[in-house]
């Protein structure tokens, strides 16, 4: 699945906000649990319906967080960008992961082990409430997904994902990330077809700017609240 690589620095550590309240020499101790590990674009680093045995921090890279039918039909539910991790869900209630998580281009990897997580919880309360609040922060995506699917037509679940993945450049919203119609298409629950159509559509309305491969939002795309 993945190759391991050099060993983990306490700088390194210190630099994922899942262990930045640490003291040194806990970060020191954390060495020795923690292993780097590289994937490859394609990778599946879990598979729905595995047993869990580790949380993974996403050091670089970004990876999708998929379901899939019988027939292959696929839907994407997130996409992990560096700092976020995944797997505590099946770490704290021993359940199969209930979704897949893989790489959509070459990513590196922290892994701790079951045992050495829930030990770091029981003896972190600011990892504990970190742990926390990645899950509440999930349960609201979900809501809010849950919610553009039943109240938004096209036209709003596209914007609606356009501003929850842009960030601010120079003062302007940007999608920096490379984002195929196709990903698109899978996370807002409509056809390719439809994505393109309505890309077309935002882009000659003045709504958005393509730039390379990043995309500009305008303030008229700004949905209400």
């Amino acid at each position: 699945m993945a190759a391991m690589t050099a060993t983990v620095s306490t700088a390194m550590l210190r630099a994922v906000p899942l262990f930045a309240s640490f003291p040194e020499d806990q970060l020191r101790m954390l060495t020795g649990m923690v292993s780097r590990r590289s994937v490859t674009r394609g990778t599946t680093v879990m598979a729905a319906g595995d047993q869990i045995d580790s949380l993974y921090i996403v050091i670089s890279g970004r990876l999708k967080v998929m379901m899939s039918d019988a027939d292959g039909k696929e839907v994407i539910l997130s996409i992990l960008g560096p700092g976020e991790f995944f797997g505590e869900m099946g770490l704290i209630d021993d359940a199969p992961r209930s979704a897949s998580v893989v790489a959509i281009e070459p990513c590196e990897l922290l892994a701790i082990a079951k045992r050495d997580f829930k030990t770091c919880l029981a003896d972190h309360f600011d990892m504990t409430m970190a742990v926390m609040r990645g899950l509440v922060r999930r349960l609201r995506e979900a809501d809010r997904k849950i919610g553009s699917l039943a109240l938004l037509d096209v036209y709003g679940r596209v914007a609606r994902l356009l501003l929850d993945m842009a960030e601010t450049v120079n003062g302007q919203k940007m999608v920096t990330k490379r984002l195929p119609k196709q990903d698109i298409a899978k996370m807002i629950g409509a056809s390719r077809e439809m994505v393109s159509r309505v890309m077309k559509d935002l882009q000659v309305s003045g709504y958005i700017e393509m730039r390379g491969s990043s995309i500009v939002l305008r303030d008229s795309i700004l949905l209400p609240e």
